[in-house]
């Protein structure tokens, strides 16, 4: 594929060029690299996830060559200097060149690349090298089709295009290196659905569907859902001149077997999901609506974030340092407070009820009280940890982490009640959205730690100040439970009440272990402090074999539980290692508490 343009100083060529393989073949064309020895780097992350991923390693192969400067000159190899892991340097005094990558593609996740016969997606952070000193600079990205796919592919795309077919390939371009690693690209074909929020232009394409669920997908109800969400979130920020930030919005989805999750940028995401949590059109089975309730969850949740996180931005963030972990003790903020909105979104846009709306809450405050490990680490501590720990959990993960996401939505939450109690339900959380939207959102205005504060004071007024930091200091700087049981009643009009469980619900709560099966055996995974199993001194990866002489399965663990109502002792027979353990312990059913909420008859 030919450039673009020939004075364009930097421009890639991506091709899905091994679909069996699943290799992607990037072309690098730098025409004025530096004379002093042009250095070229793959990025170690990407923006909204907080792990250093080490992109470089998916690099099988790499080449550097002279460009001919005429049409009797032939292409030359020249060496690259390997610096690093990541890095790479040109020699001194060459000219316009190109470097050509092969990189291995086969991770579903939202974060990097994927390549098989029937679709193919990529971040840029994933297959894009970063030219040192030449960042700022605009880019075209050529994207060719396969020479070998079995139906004619599709490009998806919000990147600007330029001179493209009809399918989408050919090139595009890119303001700078920061606009190109904000477009993810989905390859393939699609099902699509449209939709207009406030005049602009909206689409979700789905791939991964088998031939039977694209003739049932429920199209009609998508759009319909969608556009409320959209709408919602728009009048949210801009409530008296509704508009989107954004030309176009698109949501990539890929429907699978199994996996969660999505991924945020400027003016798309990108989602993974199962395929049944899709609404389909056979009403001969009944409609998983709590599973498909999760998936428009998720895609509230990732296009709120095309405000707060992708515009109300962090400054540790500005600009992103994608060779080296950015720190920031925020994180609370940006997806905690997401996390609130993207389900209360859901009930103002009348896409679930207020009862199941109460459901979700109690299910994310009930999650937080059962893990110890909000008792040790502030949401302040886990933002700034999330490198190393909540994003890489291990089998003490409940006991010495509390996430962001989970506690940083009941902060919301709280904060919100607060709000709305010191103004009689005259302001609420909203406001202080629409402060961080104006001054930080539409002015790209990093927020540091202190933005926070005069958000609310300069929207809530100095009086709440004192109020503020006292919340501030407890919940979010310190590792206190927030009292929603009292908060919720006063303030909301919510009924609060401790979840009245049986035996053996209570003795799986004061258990405090985690397992899975594993061949029949019950294998511990987390063992919780102060529960029984740690009591007993069981250990993750311990396999038990009975509870009190019965055999125990995961098929059998409620009906042997539920048998030890009138036993004073639990002993466990286990192996750890492969050697053959006993332990016994006192029963005590001591658990966290666990709340449900209903919507008050008063």
């Amino acid at each position: 594929m030919m450039a673009l343009d020939s004075t364009l100083a930097v421009q890639y060529t991506v091709w899905p060029d091994d679909l069996h393989g699943h290799r992607f073949t990037v072309s690098l064309v730098i025409h004025h690299p530096n004379p002093q020895g042009q250095v070229v780097h793959m990025p170690a992350w990407i923006p909204g996830s907080y792990l250093i991923r080490d992109f470089s390693k998916h690099i099988e192969s790499i080449a550097a060559f002279t460009l001919p400067r005429n049409q009797t000159e032939a292409k030359k190899k020249i060496t690259l200097e390997r610096l690093d892991n990541d890095r790479w340097r040109i020699p001194k005094g060459t000219g316009s060149c190109e470097i050509v990558t092969t990189v291995y593609a086969f991770d579903q996740s939202v974060r990097t690349a994927y390549l098989d016969q029937e679709r193919g997606f990529f971040n840029p952070t994933s297959l894009c090298l970063a030219i040192e000193g030449q960042a700022h600079l605009p880019s075209s990205l050529a994207i060719a089709p396969p020479h070998d796919q079995a139906k004619p592919w599709q490009v998806q795309t919000t990147l600007r295009q330029v001179k493209t077919d009809a399918s989408g390939f050919g090139f595009y371009m890119a303001k700078d290196y920061a606009d190109l690693i904000d477009h993810p690209v989905a390859l393939g074909q699609f099902e699509t659905i449209e939709w207009q929020s406030f005049g602009t232009p909206h689409r979700m394409v789905i791939q991964g569907l088998t031939s039977e669920q694209s003739q049932l997908l429920d199209k009609k109800q998508l759009a319909n859902d969608l556009q409320r969400i959209c709408d919602a979130t728009i009048r949210l920020f801009e409530p008296r001149k509704p508009k989107a930030p954004f030309k176009q919005y698109l949501f990539i989805v890929n429907a699978a077997l199994d996996g969660y999750g999505g991924l945020e940028h400027r003016d798309s995401t990108a989602l993974l999901c199962k395929r049944d949590q899709l609404p389909y059109g056979d009403h001969s089975t009944e409609r998983p609506k709590k599973s498909y309730e999760e998936f428009l969850g998720l895609c509230s949740h990732e296009y709120f974030h095309a405000w707060l996180v992708k515009r109300i931005q962090a400054k540790a963030f500005q600009p992103y340092r994608l060779n080296e972990r950015n720190h920031t003790r925020l994180l609370w903020l940006f997806e905690g407070f997401t996390s609130y909105y993207d389900d209360l979104q859901l009930v103002r846009s009348g896409c679930i009820t207020m009862e199941r709306y109460l459901e979700l809450v109690a299910n994310n405050w009930n999650g937080v009280l059962r893990n110890p490990g909000r008792t040790k680490q502030s949401v302040a501590d886990s933002s700034f940890d999330a490198w190393t720990k909540y994003y890489q959990m291990d089998e003490n993960t409940p006991n010495a982490v509390v996430s962001y996401y989970a506690k940083g939505s009941l902060i919301a939450l709280g904060l919100d009640l607060q709000i709305r109690q010191y103004s009689n339900n005259r302001q609420s959380l909203d406001d202080v959205m629409r402060f961080l939207w104006k001054e930080h959102g539409k002015t790209a205005i990093g927020i540091n730690q202190y933005a926070l504060d005069l958000a609310i004071s300069s929207t809530i007024g100095i009086g709440f100040s004192k109020i503020w930091q006292r919340f501030k200091r407890d919940y979010i700087d310190g590792t206190q439970d927030l009292p929603l049981q009292i908060w919720l009643p006063q303030i909301a009009n919510v009924e609060v009440a401790q979840k009245q469980a049986n035996f053996t619900e209570s003795i799986k709560l004061a258990l405090g272990m985690r397992y899975t099966d594993s061949s029949g055996w019950i294998k511990v995974t987390h063992v919780l402090d102060g529960g029984i199993a740690q009591q007993a001194g069981l250990a993750p990866n311990d396999l038990i074999g009975s509870i009190n002489q019965q055999r125990i399965t995961s098929t059998r663990m409620d009906q042997v539980l539920g048998s030890l109502v009138n036993s004073k002792k639990i002993t466990f027979h286990y192996f750890r290692q492969d050697k053959e353990h006993q332990a016994s312990t006192t029963l005590k059913l001591d658990c966290p508490a666990q709340y449900e909420l209903k919507q008050s008859k008063k």
